[in-house]
């Protein structure tokens, strides 16, 4: 009984850290260039790339939440 309560509280702190690792990852991944390099099309593709991180977060997440 006991082994199940440590269990569960187990995975919901992996849970989290998982998320939190992904997210900045994906922060990481898709994080700005400086201004000096920054050309209109660059930062155009970083916008795109972000968004398209977000929306890899939230299904993601939705995964997650149809899986328990």
């Amino acid at each position: 009984m006991m082994d199940r309560v440590i269990q569960m509280i187990l995975n919901v702190v992996l849970r989290q850290l998982i998320s939190r690792g992904v997210k900045t990852g994906m922060n990481y991944a898709t994080r700005n260039s400086t201004a000096d390099e920054a050309t209109p099309a660059n930062r155009h593709q970083s916008q795109e790339a972000k968004a398209m991180a977000k929306r890899a977060r939230q299904a993601a997440n939705l995964a997650r939440r149809l899986g328990r």
